[in-house]
Order: C-alpha cells, then structure tokens, then sequence
C-alpha cells in the first residue's frame, strides 16, 4: 500500500495508533520490572508469550483458517529459531538484567539494536552508507557511556546481560531476513512466540527457576496481563495496522520515543533515578540511532505493507522489543519487548 492510500486515513486515526506504540511498547520495560518483582523471570516470560501464542493463534485460525497456518518444515524452523533468538534470550535476558538495573536504563541500551544490525550488515560485506556509520560510531558511543562509568557489580552484571540480549534480538533480527519464513505475518508471530515461550520454560527450569503462585503479588499478576493483552497484542495490532496506513517515516519514530517513554515512566512509577549519565549517555545513543534511521530511509525503498517489506540490514519497522511485542518478521528491527 503506497503513500497515496495512506494520506487518505484519518490523521486522529493514525496518531491514536501511534500513539499507542509509544506508550504500550515504551511501557513494557516497566511491565517487565514490576512483573519480576515476584515472578521468576524466565518463567514469567513463559507464561507471557505461551498465553500471547494461544489468543493470537487463536485469532488467526478464526479469521483466516487453517491455511494461514500452512508452512513447509523450513519456514517453521526459520520462525522458531527467531523465536528463541528474540524472546527466549533476547526477552529472557532483558528480565534477568532488569532485576539489577533500572528499566529505564535498560531500555535505552536496548536502543542499540539498529547499531548492531549494521555492523552486521558491514560484516557481510554490505557496505552501509558513510552516514549510517557515523550514526553506529555516535550510538555506540552511547552506549558505552552508559556501560562503563559509575556502575556497582549488580549493576554491572545488569548492563552486560541486557547488552547480551540485544545482541540476541538483532542476530534474530539480521537473520530473519535471510531465511525462509512463514508467508503469513500473524503466524509467523504465533509460532515465534510459541518456540520462545517453550525455551524459556526449559531455560528457566535448567537454572532453577521455580514458580510459587502463592509468592505472586496482585501487582506482578497485573503487570503480566498487561503485558500479555497490551504489549503482545494491542501494541502489536496497532504497529500492524501503521504500517499500511501511515507513512513509514512517521511510524519509525517510535524506535526512539519508546526509549524516552520507558525513562519517564520508571522514573514516576518506580521512582528510578534519572541521572546526567543517563540522561547524556541516552541522548547519545538515540542521535545514533536517529542518525541511521533518517540516512536508511533516504537510500531505501520500503513496501508499505504489513506482511513485511525489507530494506536489508535495518528495517525502521521493527523495534528493539522487541524485548519486547511480535512484529512481522522479516528484514527488521525487532522489538525486544514485544
């Protein structure tokens, strides 16, 4: 769907959309820290994205049939090896990490994810632009300001384990592009979701996790729902439906809002320290990630549809949550906290 069709749509239409992916997904870092609280965080991501499977398969088979299912064995196993990239160590490792740092921070260094997908994409030999690079030099640079002043050793362990975990999501991200897929975008989703649910219960087990629903507070129950119905599905339908009606210049910029939402919301909620460092490291790191984005775009042609255009290396589309809510999957940065 081109531009024409999109300038067509309700601009209250598409910025209530918007707005959503701003919100919903900025938010789940804070989901994810409250949900922790009393929920191991393996399992709690289990619980998550095995739920999250079930209503969205659910929905597939009821609106599109059993066909939107139909997958060779390749497809399957490209969709359930990005599942587990992305959820099960990706997501799996961002709520370990926010039981030693803040979800604001972590939030920001999951930012880094477009980065990393270009320095993959120079690895291969797809040279990016001069641009592009200086936008990975500046982000980086972010990022280590973040990583490396002033940080105890729990807080050390925290940064190190959430930027193992975006290393993960854009090794799925990259890859993702590069292997068969599932035709079907929602079914695609589905089945990510559930391999990565399954790793998490077999992961959460292996290190000893263990699940006392009587230790589970109202509040972490309540952050669960919220990130199964609103981060997993809502934020996901809204992206969805952004990318075939509204210009994918605006709908990018959620890549480095939900960062800055993230921030505030656990400075409010959780009462998170917001320092210099975070707010200059932050900074940094999103001018990066900004930089990248807007030469991207400008060398790239993007389909506008939701079934999952490519521009190889970085798609704008998807977001770092990934950690953390399902997106199409293709060429694309995922995002962490889906």
């Amino acid at each position: 769907m081109g531009h024409n069709a999109a300038d067509q749509r309700s601009p209250l239409a598409i910025w209530g959309a918007l707005i959503i992916v701003y919100v919903v997904w900025g938010s789940t870092y804070l989901g994810i820290g409250i949900m922790v609280e009393s929920i191991p965080p393996m399992l709690g991501g289990a619980m998550r994205f095995l739920v999250a499977a079930a209503l969205l398969g659910g929905f597939v088979l009821v609106r599109s049939g059993r066909q939107a299912f139909r997958m060779t064995r390749r497809e399957f196993l490209g969709a359930a090896g990005v599942g587990i990239l992305l959820l099960t160590s990706g997501n799996g490792m961002l709520a370990v990490a926010e039981q030693y740092i803040s979800t604001g921070l972590a939030a920001l260094l999951v930012a880094s994810v477009p980065l990393w997908l270009v320095v993959f994409r120079f690895a291969v030999r797809d040279r990016p632009r001069a641009l592009t690079m200086a936008g990975v030099l500046v982000g980086l640079g972010g990022v280590a300001a973040l990583s490396l002043t002033g940080v105890d050793g729990a807080g050390t362990v925290g940064i190190v384990v959430v930027l193992l975990a975006s290393f993960s999501w854009a090794v799925g991200s990259f890859l993702s592009s590069r292997i068969a897929m599932p035709a079907n975008a929602f079914a695609t989703s589905t089945v990510e979701m559930l391999a990565g649910g399954l790793g998490l219960v077999l992961l959460g087990g292996g290190l000893g996790e263990r699940l006392d629903l009587s230790a589970i507070t109202d509040r972490s129950w309540l952050a669960l729902g919220y990130l199964i119905v609103m981060g997993s599905l809502v934020g996901f339908t809204a992206f969805s439906w952004l990318l075939g009606n509204a210009p994918i210049s605006l709908v990018s910029t959620y890549a480095y809002v939900n960062p800055a939402v993230a921030v505030l919301l656990g400075a409010l909620v959780l009462s998170e320290p917001v320092t210099l460092r975070i707010v200059v490291g932050g900074v940094i790191i999103l001018i990066g990630v900004a930089l990248v984005i807007s030469t991207e775009r400008k060398g790239s042609q993007i389909p506008q549809r939701a079934g999952e255009g490519v521009h190889r290396g970085v798609d704008v589309r998807r977001g770092v949550r990934r950690g953390h809510e399902p997106q199409p999957p293709r060429d694309h940065i995922d995002s962490p906290v889906e």
